[in-house]
């Protein structure tokens, strides 16, 4: 296939890169012209737990530069981005193209939706890790794997090509009807540690500096759960808690994205995780005070950096 990733940062570059070994056409879509540059220029130095190597079978351009309609586009921009780089790919997006969000959040099916016909939009989760080393450089150790299915929950023949692509280049795919549970799922764990880092400053490990830290993390993951059972969602909350725990223990030093966002004085995503979660919420009358308070305190974060 003809495969354009949308947002080649650590993520879209290590699927990119994998996808280009395993055979695909694979276009890198990016802002970042010293990545972009050093990618032409000498190919995208992967290196994982297989060793390093150096994938010189990629285009890599500025969304706005691409002529060629894909058959795939995989996109993981930040979420609060996502319709700014669709517009500006618009020339990627023919008429058989087929979109599938890896992102971060909730609400990623709708926009993608604003671009396609929704049977072509699919829907999914990965949990396979990523770095950029400087530009040009990506590097992932460890395993992740990935769970998507189309947005209306059909299995369409696009569906089982991109299930195959991303497996025979080794990502450990699979089309899953639950993968609605795993992404609110991810939107738990993320509205609890990734707000409370980005308003904290603190990295994961340091917020069990006093035990409130744990406990705060875990009620919010508690409320998320409810708004997710209340919209008919098989969210377990055991399994997310668990989750946490694990990261306060084992990835202390660890700074989330949305803290990374703070430090960079980048906006964050928090719209599309705590945010989503509370607007989820006021559909079904449901009080989240925990996961209200930290939108509130990240909103007025962003607000700092934007001045």
């Amino acid at each position: 296939m003809h495969i354009a990733i949308l947002g080649a940062g650590a993520m879209g570059s290590l699927f990119g890169g994998l996808l280009a070994v395993a055979g695909h056409r694979v276009t890198l879509l990016d802002v970042d012209d010293a990545h972009l540059n050093a990618i032409n220029e000498a190919g995208l130095r992967l290196t994982t737990d297989a060793g390093e190597r150096v994938v010189a079978n990629l285009e890599a351009l500025r969304p706005e530069a691409a002529t060629t309609p894909a058959d795939l586009l995989i996109v993981f921009t930040k979420t609060l981005h996502t319709q700014a780089a669709l517009g500006a790919a618009h020339a990627v997006l023919g008429p058989q193209t087929a979109l599938l969000s890896l992102q971060n959040g909730l609400g990623n099916a709708e926009r993608l939706a604003q671009f396609a016909d929704p049977a072509r939009v699919m829907i999914g989760v990965t949990t396979w890790p990523a770095d950029k080393n400087g530009p040009g450089r990506v590097s992932s150790h460890g395993q992740g794997v990935i769970r998507l299915m189309s947005a209306d929950g059909a299995h369409s023949p696009m569906l089982s090509r991109t299930v195959q692509a991303l497996n025979d280049a080794g990502l450990a795919c699979s089309a899953d009807a639950d993968v609605w549970a795993a992404i609110w799922e991810k939107v738990a764990f993320n509205s609890a540690l990734n707000s409370l880092c980005a308003v904290t400053g603190c990295t994961v490990g340091e917020l069990t500096n006093v035990p409130d830290g744990e406990a705060l993390a875990l009620k919010i993951v508690a409320e998320v759960a409810a708004v997710a059972h209340a919209h008919g969602v098989a969210v377990n909350e055991a399994h997310v808690a668990d989750n946490v725990r694990h990261a306060l223990a084992h990835h202390r030093a660890h700074r989330p994205s949305m803290l990374q966002d703070v430090i960079a004085g980048r906006k964050t995503e928090i719209e599309a995780i705590n945010g989503a979660v509370v607007e989820a919420a006021g559909m079904r009358a449901i009080a989240v005070p925990y996961t209200t308070a930290l939108l509130h305190l990240v909103r007025l974060v962003d607000a700092k950096d934007s001045v």
